[in-house]
């Protein structure tokens, strides 16, 4: 073999014994992944949370939510319910970390020639009155072409209003279902 081909393969054969050396058990011993967590000192909350808040890694290890120390998170109820007022309208896109449903065009099945569309935010981690926003956009058709709409105030705020009273249905049932 030439050396400058050995030279070349040095740093391949260097990095493919790393990664097997890598890959072999600790002292010979063999743990499962549950052994494996109950040996360290791991505490992952529920996605959703226990106070209806969206929590990934539950308490940290100083005993601080990791929401406080700059994590993201919305009310999981806000959430759900947001979701279940939405179902009928197809969603375009959906962040649970940011709380934003944004969701596509939807043409009512009695009037072909209008179509609406919701942008909702979810504003707080807390089950507020004013911690849904929404925003709705309506365009009729004339001709072959779609043009803007004005809608009134209330649209938006009857929406607000079924996600609100959603959220609270999904929080009393869960309540009803613990006690």
């Amino acid at each position: 073999m030439r050396r400058s081909t050995a030279l070349r393969l040095v740093p391949v054969l260097l990095a493919a014994s790393v990664s097997i050396a890598g890959c072999a058990s600790w002292g010979g011993k063999t743990e499962t992944v549950e052994e494996q967590m109950k040996n360290k000192d791991y505490k992952f909350g529920s996605l959703l949370g226990t106070d209806g808040g969206l929590n990934l890694f539950g308490k940290n290890k100083r005993g601080g939510d990791q929401d406080s120390a700059g994590g993201i998170g919305v009310n999981s109820f806000l959430w759900r319910a947001s979701l279940d007022t939405l179902s009928f309208m197809p969603i375009a896109s959906a962040d649970p970390f940011g709380g934003v449903i944004l969701t596509d065009w939807y043409t009512p099945p009695d009037s072909p020639n209008e179509r609406f569309k919701v942008n909702l935010y979810i504003m707080d981690r807390q089950l507020r009155a004013d911690g849904v926003r929404v925003s709705v956009f309506k365009q009729q058709r004339t001709g072959n072409d779609w043009r803007d709409i004005s809608v009134g105030p209330e649209t938006a705020g009857q929406l607000e209003d079924a996600v609100l009273t959603r959220a609270r249905q999904l929080r009393v049932s869960q309540n009803a279902a613990t006690r």
